[in-house]
């Protein structure tokens, strides 16, 4: 199977329609816990929104995060905030108790498609999850600003359009290599992983390493095992959570002519949505492809 070619207009986001450019001291002020929520509140809002993203920086960790009072002072500020739930970001929980506005909204990641406490967290990388937000947000700028609703509603569709084609892909991957064993050093791509119908193995070991806790022995060689036998294609690394375990993973997968893909858990610098997440699809495509040649 050819990697399927990426038009650029879903690799880089086109420009969007914003209306005429809002006044610095009229722009409406959107927090976003993940900067890819941040993201995409600037394809969606477009020149009438401020955006600022608490987590944005690709080379931390996102589980080492911790508040400040300028934190605390950039949400209290925010009249729409934007984050994860599912116990991804509980500071948020507790920055909002503490600065409680009647007219602030939230908008919920994990509240928009039915996850809770105890799922998979990585929410962002199951294709509802930004469709499910933006809607959300394009109706609750709609509603704070009615005069430039039909350009909210316009992004909507041109960001809804963007995704189609990331998602045709995906349907395209699962088509040919449905059933196909990966592995990861951390659930980070879990939701994407099932949408392209690959089956994960040695989920245990990663929701313990989630957890920062220490796999047992048993699941150390089950990993090792699916690496060394062949059974992992693909090994999937959180490439900004390291240390010597996933490092040694990482030799071993190498060593074996294991296909190893780094995600992230945030969106890396000079990139947007589209081509984050369709680089990520296209590199697993590609990766299946050439095993099978």
């Amino acid at each position: 199977m050819r990697s399927l070619p990426f038009l650029a207009a879903l690799l880089v986001a086109a420009p969007l329609l914003t209306g005429t450019v809002a006044r610095a001291e009229d722009k409406l002020n959107i927090v976003a816990a993940e900067n890819f929520y941040g993201d995409l509140a600037h394809q969606i809002g477009g020149s009438h929104v401020a955006v600022t993203s608490i987590l944005s920086n690709p080379d931390d960790d996102p589980h080492l995060f911790e508040t400040s009072p300028s934190t605390a002072r950039t949400i209290a500020d925010a009249k729409v905030i934007i984050y994860n739930g599912a116990d991804y970001d509980p500071w948020m929980d507790k920055l909002l108790a503490a600065s409680s506005k009647p007219d602030r909204t939230t908008i919920v990641a994990a509240d928009l498609i039915g996850k809770k406490s105890g799922d998979n967290p990585h929410l962002w990388y199951n294709p509802a999850t930004l469709p499910a937000v933006a809607k959300a947000l394009a109706a609750e700028l709609s509603k704070r600003d009615p005069a430039n609703a039909v350009h909210y509603e316009a992004n909507l569709k041109q960001f809804q359009a963007s995704l189609d084609g990331i998602d045709k892909e995906i349907a395209a991957v699962k088509k040919a290599y449905a059933g196909t064993e990966v592995t990861a050093t951390e659930p980070v791509f879990g939701y994407m992983a099932e949408a392209l119908g690959l089956k994960m193995l040695n989920y245990d070991f990663q929701v313990t390493v989630m957890n920062n806790a220490e796999p047992s022995a048993t699941q150390v060689a089950a990993f090792e095992s699916s690496l060394k036998d062949g059974s992992a294609k693909i090994l999937f690394y959180n490439s900004q959570v390291t240390d010597p375990a996933t490092t040694r993973l990482l030799d071993l997968a190498k060593q074996n002519k294991v296909t190893v893909i780094g995600v992230t858990e945030t969106e890396p610098a000079g990139k947007t949505i589209q081509s984050w997440f369709g680089g990520q699809v296209d590199a697993v495509q590609k990766a299946l492809a050439a095993r099978t040649q």
